[in-house]
This record gives C-alpha cells, structure tokens and sequence, in this order.
C-alpha cells in the first residue's frame, strides 16, 4: 500500500527519527517517489565527504535530502555544520541529530540543496511557495555551490507555466496594499493577491514578520520586471532566483531522474541507480 507522507515539517523520514542507519526504500505515492529520487540523487552527486558547511533548504523534497544525508553516516557528518533557511529546515535539522548553524556564524557555506516551485530550461526557479524565499536567497547566494531538488512538476520550458499562482513577494506589512495595487496596474499582473492562511484568520506571516504576496505573470514576462519589483518601497525580497543554481535535479514517475546543468547539458540517470 502506498504511503502518503504529509508536505509539512512533521514529515520526517523514518530513517531520521529512528535509528539513524540507511534504510530499506519503501513504496511511496509516484509524486512523494519522485521527490526522494530527486533528492537522494543530488545528495549522492553534490555532498561530499569535504564539505563541511551546508545549507538545507525548505520544501516538501528537503525532508528527503536530510534522509540521505544521514544515511551517509555518523562519521562524515559528525564534523559538519547544518545552516537552514527556515523554521522547517531547522526542525528537519535538529530532529535528524544534525549540529545546527547560522548564516551570522557560517558565511560561506560550501553547498546549499533546496526546492523549487517551477524551474526553467535556464534554471530559473519560482520559490517562496513555503514562505522561506528571503532566507532562502541569503543562504542560496552564500553557498558556493546552489543545488534545486524537485518532481517533474516543477520542470518548466517558461517561468509562470506550472506554477499558477505566481510569483511570491515578501512585503512589510504596512505597504502591502500600495504594492498589491502598483503590481496590478503598472506591473502587468491584475490578479495578484495577498496570500491568506488555511487555518488562522488573516494573511500568511513569514518566519521575518512580513506578509507575502502572490503575483502571476504570463510565461515570459517574468524576468523584466522582477528587478524593478524588487526596488518597490516596502518590498524584501522576489521569490525569482535567476542565474545561480549549478543544476536542478528532477525525479520522474518512471524513476528516473534528470539533471540540467548550468551548462546546458542535460543527464538522464536510470531508474534503481538511486538505491
């Protein structure tokens, strides 16, 4: 029977809670697979026994980078550093026995893995689904090498094709509705909205305080205005991370996974070669 893990922080692969030993891989739902996939892959390839600072990032495919990483050992994670850009990344963190960073203290962090909302041909990506893309961004832009975990999905000829509502834009709260109405009638997205909570009265606050925003744009239209996006008053950070991902890892409901490159080469790993 398959199993459905949920896509919060709580979602914790057994091997993390438990006894800390590579485990024997069990049937997943075909998204929550390729997730996994993704992630052992790009774990596999990027951290290595040198590397000694890493940055974890947020989203449903970082439970399963933390998984792999343990699986790697007492031993080679015994002298490392785990720097995360959230609250989730932390708690996937501590929970794992992982000896838990900071960006203040740790300002070159040699490889950071994170997720992605939508990735493009360029490798481009959409993030701040999760509300994170502000840290994000700091700890993605202090690695010396930034990795992007993600199912099929996410894979995008265009930014703003798989990935309906938008681009997320952190806002102080004071200023949201002066840049909700700028976004709508000078930045080409009539139906951005600010992002409300599922189960609290009122918006989504992020781990800074902030309130976010969601602002669709048509496939094409989004690099342009990101930069004059950013400059708004009131605005923190636009969830579009252009120019710095060395390669986005996809995992496919075949069980295959395929990696693009910053290069432009594109490699298609088999299915099992990730066990």
């Amino acid at each position: 029977m398959a199993i459905l893990i949920p896509q919060t922080f709580s979602a914790i692969p057994q091997s993390i809670t438990a006894a800390r030993k590579p485990e024997v891989l069990k049937p997943l739902a075909a998204i929550e697979s390729s997730k996994r996939l993704a992630a052992y892959t790009a774990v596999d390839h990027h951290i290595k026994p040198e590397h000694r600072i890493i940055g974890i990032g947020s989203g449903s495919t970082v439970p399963y980078v933390v998984d792999r990483i343990v699986q790697q050992g007492v031993e080679a994670n015994k002298d490392r550093v785990f720097v995360p850009t959230g609250f989730q990344s932390k708690q996937l963190i501590v929970n794992a026995g992982l000896t838990l960073g900071d960006v203040d203290e740790y300002l070159s962090i040699d490889v950071t893995i994170d997720g992605a909302d939508e990735v493009d041909r360029n490798l481009n990506c959409i993030k701040g689904g999760g509300a994170c893309h502000l840290r994000e961004k700091v700890i993605a832009e202090a690695a010396g090498t930034f990795i992007v975990v993600a199912d099929y999905r996410k894979n995008a000829e265009s930014l703003g094709t798989n990935y309906p509502p938008g681009v997320p834009i952190e806002v102080v709260p004071f200023a949201y509705v002066k840049i909700l109405n700028t976004l709508r009638k000078t930045f080409g997205s009539p139906n951005a909205a600010l992002r409300m909570a599922v189960k609290k009265a009122g918006p989504v606050v992020t781990d800074n305080g902030n309130f976010v925003i969601d602002a669709p744009f048509e496939p094409g239209q989004l690099q342009d205005p990101a930069t004059q996006i950013k400059l708004l008053t009131g605005v923190v950070e636009v969830g579009l991370f252009c120019n710095m991902a060395k390669a986005a890892y996809f995992g496919n409901e075949d069980g295959t996974v395929t990696i693009h490159r910053a290069d432009g080469t594109v490699e298609q790993i088999a299915a099992g070669a990730q066990e």
